[in-house]
């Protein structure tokens, strides 16, 4: 695929992101929701590797600076560690069961601990509190990851 069609697919990927997290939101806990914008990020993730961490990284920004008018390092560097993590391992794992389980795995890491611990560092607030609602977070947000996952597996993309 040339650079120019990737660029664009990563220009709607973001687009879709931010459109899913203005759609229904399930409330969890106290200003914790799920995030549907991850449906994007697990799909484009299967499908384009490394290039779609942009969908996942821009998008929360962007969702969060329309949404809340903040900026969000601590989430944007657990979508970074999500990008990251499964770019490495979706092309190497065959079996949808074992993309899932990697996915979920990667979304605990990087919500529930990377999210967490850059917040609790970078606003002095204490690790034990972020650390059960980032896991919460977690847990509500890995469910629409892996519906993308699932997902990902009835598209097929045409080659160049």
């Amino acid at each position: 695929m040339n650079k120019t069609k990737k660029l664009t697919y990563m220009g709607l990927g973001v687009a879709l992101y931010v459109a899913l997290s203005f759609t229904v939101k399930i409330p969890i806990l106290a200003h914790i929701r799920t995030e549907p914008g991850y449906i994007a990020f697990g799909l484009f993730l299967c499908l384009f590797g490394y290039p779609a961490t942009s969908v996942g990284v821009l998008g929360c920004i962007i969702s969060n600076l329309l949404y809340s008018g903040t900026f969000p390092v601590g989430w944007a560097l657990g979508q970074l560690f999500i990008g990251i993590s499964c770019s490495w391992m979706f092309p190497r794992l065959k079996n949808m069961t074992t993309k899932l389980i990697a996915g979920f795995l990667s979304v605990m890491i990087g919500v529930a601990l990377i999210k967490s611990l850059s917040e609790s560092v970078l606003f002095n607030l204490p690790l034990g509190v972020k650390l059960i609602r980032g896991t919460v977070a977690a847990v509500a947000d890995s469910v629409p990851f892996l519906a993308g996952i699932l997902l990902s597996s009835q598209i097929r993309l045409k080659k160049d």
